[in-house]
């Protein structure tokens, strides 16, 4: 069993700069990720917001801060966390690949895209349907697709559609969207259609998506639209159910619940970035990771 003072659990933002400050205190520290590093900002088609940069996509600047990550302490992709258990002062991780007994551990297992759960999402997953419009885009250029949702990312994903020649219109179910007020302005500017007040029922299709059943929330009338893509942005879910398992305290929305100091109601356990709810955004998530990392420090220093 590999004895670590304290392992980081996701390599999203978060849980990178988390670990960029474990290693420069000197801690015995380890990242530990179930898929790549970059965690879902890898799929943000361009990032506005972040300080330093005027616009850069979110996989580039998920690479630069994991390359410098990796100066200071060791990622380990696709090892999935499966179980993590008390045992007096120590913490006990079970992954898919190994054993591990660590002082602190910091959740930043961030969320999991959030499903329409109508008929044909799952049968297409692939196959038209996407929830990365920066990883599938271009499988679509001149074709016709939809993106379902009214937050930023859809608007961020149906505008990064039309930029590299993508028919798209976005469906929303309610008749204003949720986005900041520049990227509502980029879509009227570009002319991007919305059906508002409309619902996806169903999609169609054989070995890949050829339509979808819509309707009108407000008139009930059905209808169907032919496309040959979806993009699914309706929000996201946490991913603490590992964490609960274990004891630490959630919020009706299951998201993880912390203190000012990032520390959840278990000694020992600490949680930043999307999983803890909030403003989901970039920069507060590194933030949260800074901040539980430094907090996770004091903890581990006072068994020595």
């Amino acid at each position: 069993m590999e004895e670590y003072d304290v392992i980081i659990v996701g390599a999203g933002p978060a849980g990178l700069t988390a670990g960029i400050y474990a290693g420069r205190e000197g801690l015995r520290s380890l990242i530990i990720e179930k898929g790549v590093r970059g965690g879902n900002a890898n799929t943000a088609p361009v990032i506005l917001n972040y300080p330093g940069f005027n616009s850069i996509p979110g996989l580039d600047l998920l690479k630069k801060i994991g390359e410098q990550a990796e100066k200071y302490i060791e990622i380990r992709e696709n090892e999935e966390l499966l179980e993590v258990q008390k045992d007096n002062k120590k913490l006990l991780l079970t992954t898919n690949k190994s054993e591990y007994s660590t002082t602190a551990i910091i959740f930043c297992s961030g969320t999991t895209y959030r499903k329409l759960g109508v008929k044909g999402e799952t049968e297409f997953v692939g196959k038209g349907i996407s929830y990365c419009s920066i990883c599938d885009g271009m499988l679509f250029k001149n074709r016709d697709v939809i993106v379902v949702g009214g937050g930023n990312s859809a608007a961020e994903h149906a505008l990064h559609l039309h930029d590299i020649g993508v028919n798209v219109k976005i469906i929303h179910r309610r008749d204003e969207l949720r986005a900041q007020d520049y990227l509502i302005k980029k879509l009227e500017d570009e002319g991007i259609p919305i059906l508002w007040n409309t619902v996806l029922t169903e999609i169609e299709g054989d070995m890949f998506v050829k339509s979808v059943k819509i309707r009108n929330r407000k008139t009930d009338v059905d209808d169907v639209l032919n496309v040959n893509g979806i993009f699914i942005a309706v929000g996201e879910e946490p991913n603490s159910k590992i964490a609960n398992k274990l004891g630490v305290e959630i919020n009706s929305n299951n998201y993880i619940i912390t203190d000012k100091e990032y520390k959840t109601n278990i000694d020992g356990v600490f949680a930043a970035g999307d999983i803890t709810g909030g403003v989901n955004q970039l920069v507060v998530s590194c933030g949260e990771g800074a901040s539980a990392a430094v907090n996770a420090y004091d903890y581990v220093k006072q068994f020595e």
